[in-house]
């Protein structure tokens, strides 16, 4: 028989949405992190953690294999945002959960922003529709469908279905016996919307690990979602946080034991005993492919939603998979003459020049405040960059792979505030591995300041070249045509209306160490 396909769709919502009941009423297999089984989770009576479960489903070609439907059931409180961001990195489809009764809330506007940053389909689920009077009930549905069709229409997921359910008729102390409202309805609808990924089991394997535990007798058992490439039983992978090789004893997919398996599958690795402490979270890849960094150089893309200005010297949290690092930003951005290239996303060209920036362009005057002029942003004529970058600095070292999707959130702020936490969004470009990356590989960052000044110039021409002084200006050497520290070029009625300084390959160096 051949092997069912998997895809991952993620549960997010609001606090007390539903998300966990849902999980289960759909669920024919619960994983040993299934449905609040912690202790912890049980006592405060919300999920505290990633919680995974499954069911299959018949797909319309003859003679294929089922689709696994892997839930991935995430928290709903706003201090546990760094695990739904993980837990959103994983999926191929988002179920967003909102309780009927109240609508879109602040955890459930968050979940949005990460599902648009994250993946690309929707389902809006509007969870506890027995709670409405019966009378008025499809009223109240229609109503709240189209308050959430209106939310949906700024978004990528404008048109996303929406469906009512009832998860748990009479909520969490309510009888098992009374069944679940519309799930059969719901299973329909995902199966419309599922599209199967393609899954490419070629290149180094890689897996986020969300949970480990050790079985006695048997070994560690260390549970995830494969990233990329596959495994097999007897191979060696290799734990980065641990700096150690393990070798493949035996591997299951919610509890059914398996050979093998190849990205986008749900699966658990049994290897040789470690403590399971030292690992709560982390990547497991093939030996020697995954590098450890010191910095990087990203692509950013600001999130509309946040209200403030992305400043050169600021810190943010900066969470890559299921791990989360406080990082200092430099941001810089193409030569003014490439601001409307077409952007690469998936490479960083270190041969080009790039403009220093004391902010990130965003052109919003409400979030750059009085600063939003061309100087202090460095943009000519208030033009923005189609694409711009960050050099960021770990405050400790990183491993992760190239091209890591690179979430930027202000995790400190209130969480009782209406406002987004989350800042930004790019990709890992270009890794610095060296721990000495400002003298061994910042040289090779050609970034150059832009220094405006206005001032009269007294001209003459001799036989030597070009002498001028002037209030302001530094001095011209005869016969150079630079001046001192950089590029110069003299305006109109002798004026220099700005003066362009290359950074040399020390000064990008001193730079980035004054910044960062």
């Amino acid at each position: 028989m051949a092997a069912r396909r998997n895809v991952n769709v993620g549960v997010l919502g609001h606090i007390d949405s539903g998300k966990t009941a849902l999980a289960r009423a759909l669920s024919t297999t619960a994983s040993t992190a299934a449905f609040d089984r912690q202790p912890q989770s049980r006592e405060r009576g919300i999920t505290l953690d990633l919680g995974f479960s499954c069911f299959a489903v018949p797909l319309p070609e003859a003679g294929a294999p089922e689709l696994q439907v892997t839930l991935v059931d995430c928290p709903g409180h706003a201090s546990l945002i760094r695990t739904i961001i993980g837990g959103a990195q994983i999926i191929d489809l988002m179920m967003l959960v909102i309780d009927v009764t109240k609508g879109m809330q602040t955890q459930s506007a968050e979940c949005l922003v990460i599902g648009q940053i994250a993946c690309e389909k929707l389902v809006v689920v509007l969870n506890k529709i027995d709670l409405l009077p019966e009378g008025k009930r499809q009223a109240a549905i229609d109503k709240m469908t189209k308050k959430m069709q209106k939310t949906l229409e700024s978004t990528k997921f404008r048109g996303a279905p929406i469906i009512p359910v009832a998860a748990k008729p009479g909520g969490p102390e309510a009888p098992e016996t009374e069944a679940p409202q519309g799930i059969p309805e719901l299973i329909e609808l995902l199966k419309s919307q599922i599209s199967i990924p393609k899954r490419d089991p070629s290149g180094p394997f890689l897996m986020s690990v969300d949970h480990c535990f050790s079985i006695k007798g048997q070994g560690t058992v260390m549970t995830g979602t494969v990233l990329s490439g596959s495994i097999s039983l007897g191979d060696s992978v290799e734990i980065p946080a641990l700096k150690v090789v393990k070798k493949v004893k035996s591997m299951q997919m919610f509890h059914t034991p398996v050979t093998s398996a190849m990205q986008g599958d749900r699966l658990g690795i049994c290897v040789t005993q470690f403590d399971p402490k030292l690992l709560e979270r982390g990547l497991v890849c093939t030996p020697e492919s995954l590098p450890t960094l010191h910095a990087a150089i990203i692509s950013v893309e600001k999130i509309p939603y946040f209200r403030g200005p992305l400043l050169t010297k600021a810190k943010f949290h900066i969470t890559l998979g299921h791990e989360t690092v406080m990082g200092r930003l430099l941001f810089f951005s193409p030569e003014p003459q490439r601001f409307d290239q077409e952007p690469q996303m998936d490479a960083f060209d270190l041969a080009q020049e790039y403009l220093f920036q004391e902010r990130y362009l965003s052109g919003d005057p409400a979030t750059e405040g009085d600063q939003a002029d061309g100087r202090a942003g460095q943009a000519p004529e208030g033009r923005c960059p189609r694409q711009q970058w960050a050099l960021v600095e770990f405050e400790r070292p990183v491993t992760c792979p190239r091209l890591s999707l690179v979430i930027g959130s202000r995790l400190d702020a209130d969480i009782h505030a209406n406002s987004c936490r989350l800042a930004f969004h790019g990709r890992l470009l270009h890794g610095l591995q060296d721990k000495g990356y400002a003298e061994s590989a910042l040289p090779a960052l050609r970034v150059y300041k832009l220094k405006y000044k206005q001032g009269l110039v007294e001209r003459r021409v001799t036989s030597c070249g070009l002498t001028s002084r002037g209030n302001g200006f530094a001095h011209m050497h005869p016969g150079s045509g630079r001046w001192a520290g950089g590029r110069a070029g003299s305006g109109e009625d002798g004026h220099c209306p700005q003066n362009r300084f290359l950074l040399s390959e020390e000064s990008v160096a001193q730079l980035a160490q004054q910044v960062l």
